[in-house]
């Protein structure tokens, strides 16, 4: 016989989960799964939302928003949601691709000169390096797809991350424009639309937000976007009224093995709004929040008569936009994830796409959508069977536990019709 599990009050209108084709029985016996986690410390907490057909099916948070002050997680905590922060960031930019604004074949130099004159790199060292002509212009796509030949500081694969660090990006006290330009100096790992590298590419779409819009990313976010969606509680920084409510975040200390805090909620520094709204990876959100504008892109771009973007937009986003129809196993300059999840996965703008389930072997639906963020954080939206899941804890590195594909399995193990 099963514990009895202790999980904060809900306060979603929920439906029986029999009349959304779900077993009761099994969608409760979702946190008793990951209960072992929380009693042998590997997690400090998790929240589930499990949703079909527009109705919440299960809401879950068990565990503590703080181990260091033993703050039970809520309904309404607070998470640092990383890349999550990406397929809103591909949505704004869609959105402006709805009103005409550019084409998603034009190169990106046209917007950011600066972009369009990147070399590409040769051989070398970060000390001394050679480079080369691209052989592609780089166009908006590219960025949306992470096909740029840019990459990221912190995937320690290559010398050209290492000049990513030494230049800073991605750090908080620089502006996009100032990131653009540092970016500018540093060469391409390969051309353009030739690979599939995960970058700070979708940072580069926050900055061209800001160029066709005339407005600042957080500005155009909180009106275009949090406003019409009623995502009260996401943005670069948490108030100071909502202070109480952030999490923190852990990681596991490499050496006692034991789950450590990196970032305290009273300490963090998103309680300070940065000067880098990474649009790649810079939000905190709540799993409410969240399913809002996941409900939003199942819905083909409306909620609650605010529609955000048009539904042919929404299925060109959640279409795989690799050449040929690759996946990221084949496609892959290099790759930050361990958990080997990336056979019979395409990318989208914005988000993988499942193309072959059975070479994922998950049973999911063929064109799913979904992404996650640094600290364990999760969503999906499987449009065909009209179902959304989200996952929200706070732990790095999002691949050192298999929370992920095990949440997919229990919830799709509860379907019954």
């Amino acid at each position: 016989m099963l514990k009895t599990i202790t999980t904060t009050e809900n306060p979603f209108q929920t439906e029986k989960p029999e009349n959304l084709g779900f077993s009761s029985k099994r969608l409760a016996q979702i946190p008793h799964f990951f209960q072992s986690y929380l009693d042998q410390e590997k997690i400090p907490g998790l929240a589930i939302l499990i949703a079909r057909g527009e109705k919440i099916a299960h809401f879950s948070a068990q565990g503590f928003a703080s181990t260091e002050t033993n703050a039970k997680l809520q309904a309404d905590s607070i998470f640092r949601i990383y890349s999550m922060t990406k397929p809103i960031t591909s949505a704004g930019l869609m959105m402006l691709f709805d009103e005409g604004r550019f084409r998603l074949e034009e190169p990106v130099g046209k917007y950011m000169p600066e972009l369009g004159e990147m070399q590409v790199w040769k051989d070398g060292s970060n000390l001394r390096w050679q480079t080369r002509g691209p052989t592609n212009p780089m166009r908006i796509r590219d960025l949306l797809t992470h096909s740029s030949g840019l990459t990221y500081g912190f995937m320690h694969m290559h010398p050209v991350d290492r000049l990513y660090r030494h230049a800073q990006i991605g750090e908080r006290h620089l502006s996009l424009g100032e990131t653009v330009g540092r970016l500018a100096g540093i060469p391409l790992l390969f051309d353009p639309g030739t690979a599939w590298n995960y970058s700070v590419s979708t940072d580069m779409c926050g900055r061209l937000i800001e160029i066709l819009s005339g407005e600042t990313l957080d500005g155009f976010f909180a009106e275009r976007i949090f406003k019409p969606l009623g995502m009260s509680d996401t943005a670069f920084a948490v108030d100071a009224g909502k202070a109480s409510r952030l999490t923190s975040n852990y990681d596991r200390h490499p050496k006692k093995k034991a789950m450590r805090v990196i970032d305290s909620a009273a300490k963090s520094a998103y309680l300070r709004m940065p000067a880098f709204l990474s649009g790649g990876g810079g939000l905190v959100s709540t799993i409410g929040d969240y399913y809002r504008f996941c409900l939003m892109l199942s819905r083909g771009g409306e909620l609650g008569g605010a529609r955000l973007l048009s539904p042919a937009t929404v299925d060109l986003m959640m279409r795989n936009h690799l050449p040929g129809g690759l996946t990221l196993s084949e496609f892959s300059f290099g790759s930050l994830f361990s958990e080997n999840r990336l056979e019979g996965t395409g990318f989208g703008l914005g988000g993988s796409v499942v193309e072959d389930s059975a070479e994922l072997m998950m049973p999911v639906s063929e064109g799913t959508f979904s992404w996650g963020g640094a600290a364990s954080t999760y969503f999906w939206i499987d449009r065909h069977r009209e179902i959304i899941g989200i996952m929200m804890t706070q732990f790095m590195p999002s691949d050192y536990f298999p929370l992920r594909p095990q949440l997919q399995q229990l919830v799709y193990g509860a379907l019954i019709e």
